[in-house]
Order: C-alpha cells, then structure tokens, then sequence
C-alpha cells in the first residue's frame, strides 16, 4: 500500500469515527433537554379542560409508551440505529402522525434556496474583493479592510433584525416575515413566485452580506502572507512575469478559502437557522427551534443528523481533494521531490 494510499485509509477511518462519536451525541442531547414532549403533549390537553385527573395519567402513560419513552436508554439507542439502517428518521411527537422525512422534506428546499446562493455569491464577491484590496493596496485596502472586519463581526441575529426593521418596518420594501403571503396557497404559478421573490430577498442580503465580509478578510490576510513569501520573491529575482506570479499566489491563497466554501455548503443545513427565525422564514432552521420549543426528539435528532452528515462529509471531501491540490501534501504522501 503507498503512502497516499494509507493517507486516504487514515482519512476514511477518521471519518468513520466521527460519524460514530456524533451519532451518539445526536441521539443523547436531545434527551438532554429538561422536560420531554410527552409533558408538553399532555399539558396543551389539560389546558383544554377536556382531560384532568385520573384520565389525563392514563393519557401519560399511554403516551410514553407508544414513544418508547419507558425503556431503557441502552435500547431506545439500539432502536433508533435499527431505525436509520432501515433509513426511517421515525414519526414526529409534536406532529404525529407526520412523519421526521416528510417534515425535512417540506423545509428543505427552502433553506438551500436561501442558504445556496448566498453562499456563492458571498464567496465570489467576497474572495474577488479580499484579492484586489490585497493586490492593490492603498487607499483602497485602508477603506475595504476595516469594513469587511466590521461586516464579518456582525452577529447574523443583529444584522438580521436591522435589515428587518429598516427595510421591511421602518421602509416598508419587504414583507416582514414569511416565505410567502399568507392570504396565497403555495403552487407553479406566477402571482405565488413573486410573492416568494418579495420575502426572500431580504433574508438572502443578511446572509450574504456577513459571508462577503468574512471570505473578504480571511482571503486578503492569506494574499497578503503569500505576496511575502520567499516563492515571490526568488521568482521576480528570476525574471518570472508578474502575471504568472500573480496566479500562483492567488491558487495558494484560495486553499483555506476552499475549506470555508466546502464546509459552508456542508453546513448551510444549520447556518440560516438565527436568520429563519428573525424572518419567520420556513426552512429547516425554524422547524429545528419549533422542535426544540417541544422537544420533539425525532425532528431534532433528524435535522442534527442531517447537518452532522453534511458537515463531516464537507471536511472529508475537502481532506481528500487537498491530497490532490496541494503540492505539499501529495509530495509527503507519495515521496515526490
């Protein structure tokens, strides 16, 4: 077996680990939550006055039950990892009979339609502008640098309720929450793709915004460290082109910001979760708080799982495409000089 090889076994076998670690925190930590949604099922009842007393215990017991909430910890974790090799994510508690695949299935498309594109564009524009400030220098790097710092350290929550409020209270150019109208049903017609063009943009700016300033300081500081390198300056004393230098510090700058992009889709599952909440936006992000608000387990244990995987496979892509990319790497896994 060569080295290359044995790094990508190494690679695999540390994947398979992490997966296994995060499994089990997936399904205890929901549990962890004070309460379960039994107490939250049986109290919305009483509320009602139809169930009180002896009947509502009854109710209980039948509820923790049907949950499985009465077995040992030990099996109900047995169950669920029988459960997901059958690939069933289980029924929801809070929305029985709905089951956990149809609920994610339902607000999926809508945060990666959210999160997808601003991602993207954020990158572009945010690597695009962190390279030309760091290439130029001067006034133009005094202005851009300290703006992408202050964008980057905006809170989504914060940056979410000022757009919010000046746009959609206080300016009255966007809806003030929803993925679309209330008074519309949801369907391939025109009248209902403007109206969720109306509440997506706004959303689409706060994420956008913040990931332009954060791929923007992090691609000038790595530009800037590589237009000192030692590479730079032996290859002007050798009379290399400016512009064959300029490519080669702008593919070495870009590593880490391939990472940020890889992990940034691998989590974009979780990374508009504050940002669907301020917009009432109804993506995977809102249906993760409604579930936790009830400690529905199943919603939660399948969103976490579902971020868990995307993120763990992102950094084990990006591991095993810098074996390929980076000189350096594949130098000391395959013994190249």
């Amino acid at each position: 077996m060569s080295k290359f090889q044995r790094y990508l076994l190494g690679k695999l076998l540390w994947f398979i680990l992490a997966f296994f670690i995060a499994l089990v925190l997936n399904f205890l930590l929901p549990r962890l939550i004070p309460g379960n949604p039994v107490d939250s099922i049986v109290a919305q009842m009483s509320m009602g006055g139809g169930v009180s007393g002896p009947a509502l215990e009854r109710l209980y017991t039948a509820y923790i039950r049907e949950f499985g909430l009465d077995q040992p910890m030990w099996k109900q974790f047995m169950i669920y990892i029988g459960n997901l090799l059958q690939g069933d994510l289980g029924t929801s508690f809070a929305r029985a009979p709905a089951s956990v695949q149809r609920l994610i299935f339902e607000a999926l498309p809508w945060t990666i339609a959210l999160m997808l594109p601003a991602i993207l564009v954020g990158w572009i524009v945010g690597n695009s502008l962190g390279a030309l400030a760091a290439y130029k220098g001067g006034w133009l790097d005094r202005i851009f640098f300290p703006s992408s710092l202050f964008i980057s350290s905006i809170p989504y929550y914060c940056l979410a309720i000022i757009l919010l409020y000046l746009f959609a209270v206080h300016w009255g150019l966007a809806p003030v929450g929803g993925g679309y109208g209330y008074d519309m049903t949801p369907g391939l017609n025109l009248p209902f793709f403007r109206s969720v063009l109306r509440h997506y943009w706004l959303p689409f700016l706060a994420q956008a915004i913040i990931f332009i300033g954060g791929q923007a300081v992090g691609m000038r500081a790595m530009s800037i460290y590589e237009l000192d390198a030692d590479y730079v300056r032996f290859s002007r004393g050798l009379g290399v082109s400016d512009n064959r230098i300029t490519a080669y510090i702008f593919r070495n700058a870009m590593l880490p910001q391939v990472t940020g992009l890889a992990l940034a889709i691998g989590g974009l599952v979780s990374g508009g979760l504050i940002s669907e909440i301020v917009f009432g936006y109804p993506g995977i992000g809102t249906l993760l708080f409604t579930s936790i608000r009830t400690s529905d387990y199943p919603v939660i244990q399948g969103i976490t799982l579902l971020v868990m995987i995307g993120v763990l496979t992102a950094n084990f892509i990006v591991d095993i495409a810098y074996g390929f990319i980076d000189p350096r790497i594949r130098a000391k896994t395959t013994g190249e000089g």
